[in-house]
């Protein structure tokens, strides 16, 4: 009786012992690693670059007099802080790039500038890369971690520096600025505050935003060499300059 069934489930159309339709779930995994080098390529950055850890100085050894004044610095500042400051620092985390819209104008909306938007959504894919082989090789403890009564929130999934809010922060308003010259200096300053806002909710050192903005700063420089980026910056430019309120 064992004998008919094994032949049975061998001789079936397709069929192979055991594996109960395994085959196709086999193909299927084999056909996903091969697209994960496509999915993880840049749309503009160089691979490797810009290389955050040869970039930094190393953030404050763990116990040192040094992580102490930075711990107490989120301390002063956490406890300091106004629920304005709070609601502010949370509303900012989402990191939207109309969070600048203060600064460009009210007519930067969502939806009405479909170009910019679809460049930005690229340029947070490739920030993700040089940030995560920064933060992973630091491995540095979050405020709140080393002190519990700093937590405000959900924790988060990632290490303290360097900042990513402040890197993204510092990218975007470095960008944008390419978009809208004229608004320039009030855009950087609401990347700065992108920035600090996260010592102000005890998520960073301000080490960690200090060394973000240094990140930031070199891969807009990055995506600023790309031709690909040019191109594609030079689109969503044609766009903004389509808008007879952006007063370029």
């Amino acid at each position: 009786m064992r004998d008919s069934r094994w032949n049975r489930k061998v001789n079936a159309p397709g069929g192979r012992p055991g594996l109960k339709g395994g085959g196709g779930v086999l193909v299927l995994c084999l056909l996903w690693l091969a697209a994960l080098p496509l999915l993880a390529e840049s749309y503009y950055l160089p691979d490797g670059r810009p290389d955050g850890v040869a970039l930094l100085a190393p953030p404050p050894l763990p116990g040192s007099a040094e992580e102490t004044a930075d711990l107490q610095t989120v301390r002063t500042v956490f406890q300091g802080r106004t629920e304005a400051e709070k609601e502010h620092a949370f509303k900012s985390a989402s990191l939207s790039i109309f969070l600048y819209a203060p600064a460009i104008g009210p007519f930067f909306q969502p939806g009405k500038f479909p170009k910019v938007e679809a460049l930005f959504q690229k340029v947070r894919k490739d920030i993700s890369a040089p940030l995560d082989r920064t933060k992973k090789h630091w491995k540095r403890r979050r405020p709140y971690e080393l002190d519990p009564q700093l937590a405000l929130g959900r924790p988060e999934t990632t290490f303290s520096y360097p900042s990513g809010h402040s890197t993204r922060g510092t990218v975007q308003a470095l960008l944008l600025a390419e978009l809208f010259p004229k608004q320039r200096e009030a855009i950087l300053a609401i990347g700065r505050q992108i920035g600090w806002d996260r010592v102000l909710i005890g998520k960073h050192f301000p080490t960690d935003i200090h060394a973000a903005r240094t990140l930031g700063q070199a891969i807009a420089r990055e995506f600023l060499a790309s031709p690909a980026f040019q191109r594609d910056l030079a689109e969503a430019q044609a766009e903004v300059r389509a808008c007879p309120e952006a007063n370029l």
